[in-house]
């Protein structure tokens, strides 16, 4: 795949009208800054040759710079890996080149772009950047695919793993890809977002729609960025605006599992280090009745889910758009301003299970006990559920048809737009990851 792919090319695709400032001598790492969708950007480059340590060093160089001037850094991947005859020097470089994208995390955005071969110590930092793009047939891994096949075993999917964000048909297209991300982010932890274009959407949010469907009856039409499409599929993902203003939205389905909420934990994490807004709409029936998903890791990462919307300081909004009952609640609703929307759900307890308790002795004295339990359900539902019961308790703020979902999303963005918010003083958290 190396030999198809142009340098000059790709960095024509990723800065805007293709100028930009070459950095450094050509190696089998080169660099480059200039501008991408608007914003100041760097850019370093893999040729598909061995990298040295001098390589490294050059990647280094550029986070380091990147984190003094606040500019995001999109690093293409496509190298036949460390040259073994610098031995432990370079992989000495590699775990300092590892260490400098953990100490500018969370500062200013890292994008890693695979076009080619991507494996062993190369994977480990692809997979710690922000967003990981992926050019189909390029290859991200830690076990060689030629290996695993040979042992009869499956050849690694990063999208399937939840390792890469987004996967383009071709590497050009991964290069647009990257540019719009940096657009759709802010150039450090310290700026706020780029202010676009945008048109209405044409259609109002439903109850029951598939999360895609739900989030683009909120954002600006056609804006939305999925990330992680194949991996949790569950969970909707997107970078997208509303109003002109970027935002992060999380729509849920119909259950969901342990990689479902991993995804979700992941991308408001991503949000929150960079200010982007969240909104979260709600819609499902909770996380799956599985004892082996539970097993898989579905309760501790719905432990990370809370917590990880707990501990976000950025403007969240959650939109109660139709089922939110149970632990789904706590994990899900944990924002500034929660919307409730005519016709919703939430609840502590499914509605018939409620209500076989609370009027069990009634219910066992009917004739019919379905019948019994369906209308007394379909009561509780009314009654106790709704949307206008949850503002009078407490569980939402406000509430809505779903006609002026997007315009009470726009209003609660507006008012939190100027919120500030700091966390207690600590090392860190220790939720569940």
């Amino acid at each position: 795949m190396a030999s198809k792919i142009n340098k000059g090319e790709i960095l024509a695709k990723f800065f805007d009208d293709g100028e930009y400032t070459a950095l450094f001598a050509d190696g089998a790492v080169s660099a480059a800054c200039g501008y991408a969708a608007g914003q100041q950007a760097y850019a370093v480059y893999q040729n598909g040759e061995a990298v040295t340590v001098k390589d490294v060093e050059k990647n280094i160089k550029v986070l380091e710079m990147a984190a003094q001037t606040g500019c995001p850094v999109v690093t293409f991947y496509n190298s036949v890996g460390a040259k073994l005859a610098e031995g432990l020097d370079v992989l000495t470089a590699s775990a300092k080149l590892n260490a400098q994208i953990a100490k500018v995390s969370g500062v200013i955005p890292q994008v890693a772009v695979v076009l080619g071969v991507c494996g062993g110590t190369s994977a480990l930092s692809a997979a710690n950047a922000d967003v990981c793009i992926m050019a189909e047939g390029a290859e991200l891994f830690f076990t060689a695919p030629f290996t695993s096949a040979a042992k009869g075993d499956k050849v690694a999917d990063a999208a399937k793993a939840g390792v890469a964000a987004i996967v383009a048909p071709t590497a050009e297209e991964a290069a647009e890809k990257a540019a719009h991300i940096v657009g759709l982010l802010p150039a450090n932890n310290l700026t706020g977002p780029a202010i676009f274009e945008f048109e209405q959407p044409t259609a109002a949010l439903a109850a029951g729609a598939e999360p895609a469907k739900a989030a683009a009856a909120v954002v600006d039409k056609d804006s939305a960025v999925e990330l992680y499409a194949g991996f949790g599929k569950s969970v909707y993902t997107a970078f997208a605006t509303v109003g002109g203003n970027a935002v992060g939205v999380v729509a849920t389905g119909k259950t969901l599992c342990h990689n479902c909420v991993a995804k979700a934990s992941r991308f408001v994490r991503l949000c929150d280090a960079f200010s982007v807004p969240v909104i979260t709409i709600v819609d499902t029936e909770g996380f799956v009745p599985s004892a082996t998903d539970d097993i898989a890791g579905g309760i501790r990462e719905a432990a990370r889910l809370a917590a990880t919307y707990a501990d976000a300081t950025t403007a969240k909004v959650a939109v109660l758009a139709g089922k939110a009952v149970g632990p789904v609640y706590p994990a899900l609703a944990a924002a500034d301003l929660r919307i409730a929307v005519a016709g919703c759900t939430v609840s502590a307890l499914e509605p018939s299970a409620a209500v076989s308790v609370l009027y069990k002795e009634e219910i066992d004295a009917s004739d019919n006990i379905i019948a019994a339990t369906n209308a007394k359900a379909a009561a509780y539902t009314a009654e106790v559920c709704s949307a206008a019961n949850a503002v009078a308790c407490g569980a939402a703020d406000l509430t809505c048809d779903a006609a002026n979902v997007r315009a009470s999303v726009v209003a609660a963005l507006e008012l939190l737009s100027t919120k500030r918010a700091a966390r207690l003083p600590k090392k860190h958290g220790n939720m569940a990851l």
